[in-house]
């Protein structure tokens, strides 16, 4: 059964920091994996070591990002424009509008965004769940190929790789699906994080290749399972989806 699974994130590089290997390892599957960023992330402080404007330095982003998108094998990518560093200045409806218009045009039995805790904690890391899942809550009474409130997250053990940032993690008990991926599946996201060419000394100075594990972890909104699930699709309903 194939199904459709949409990917929100503030940033480039939000997916190929977190669950680069799982989108993957889900396309392999025969799923079809999309993938929403908000900003271009120009905003960054890397912008001043190249002399570029929060303009260029968005552009050359996308540019990268549109490499990471065949890295990882995704079924479509939507790169919008909001002001990076800024989502917490908006209002939030505003925020809605626009993922709201790329769930029904994608019409994805599961959605995925950051855990409550944002992993890093950046602001907006936070707003991204606040408002993915107050979105998730009021659309779900209406569309019932909406199934599935999914948030990608690390393990205690997880969070400790990373010499440079502090992260956080979620508790055993709070983990409700664990995703096997293969060698394959983190070649992959390695190969992704190879496209940011633009951020290789902060990737490496992080630590963050060393992040993946052959398990991705996710917390589901509003549903409990111990033992976790092994696949973020288990139990859901094929439904067909309107026209």
């Amino acid at each position: 059964m194939t199904m459709k699974i949409l990917y929100i994130y503030p940033h480039p590089d939000d997916e190929s920091f977190g669950p680069g290997h799982a989108m993957h390892k889900q396309r392999r599957d025969g799923h079809e994996v999309y993938l929403l960023t908000l900003t271009k992330g120009g905003a960054t402080k890397r912008r001043h070591d190249y002399g570029l404007s929060i303009a260029e330095m968005g552009e050359v982003r996308f540019q990268e990002m549109l490499n990471v998108k065949k890295a990882l094998n995704l079924s479509g990518m939507t790169v919008l424009d909001l002001p990076d560093s800024g989502l917490k200045e908006m209002d939030p409806r505003d925020i809605e509008a626009v993922i709201r218009k790329e769930i029904e045009r994608l019409q994805p039995q599961v959605i995925v965004t950051y855990a409550v805790h944002g992993i890093s904690g950046f602001h907006d890391h936070l707003v991204a769940h606040a408002v993915v899942k107050r979105l998730f809550v009021d659309m779900r009474e209406e569309y019932d190929w909406l199934q599935r409130f999914a948030m990608i997250t690390l393990t205690e053990e997880e969070s400790k790789v990373s010499p440079m940032f502090r992260l956080n993690w979620s508790k055993p008990a709070d983990i409700d699906c664990e995703l096997p991926v293969e060698d394959e599946d983190i070649e992959a996201v390695q190969r992704a994080l190879d496209c940011y060419t633009t951020f290789l000394d902060t990737i490496e100075g992080a630590g963050v290749r060393n992040v993946f594990r052959h398990i991705a972890s996710y917390e589901i909104y509003d549903e409990q399972h111990d033992p976790p699930l092994n696949d973020l699709f288990s139990g859901l309903k094929d439904i067909p989806i309107s026209s």
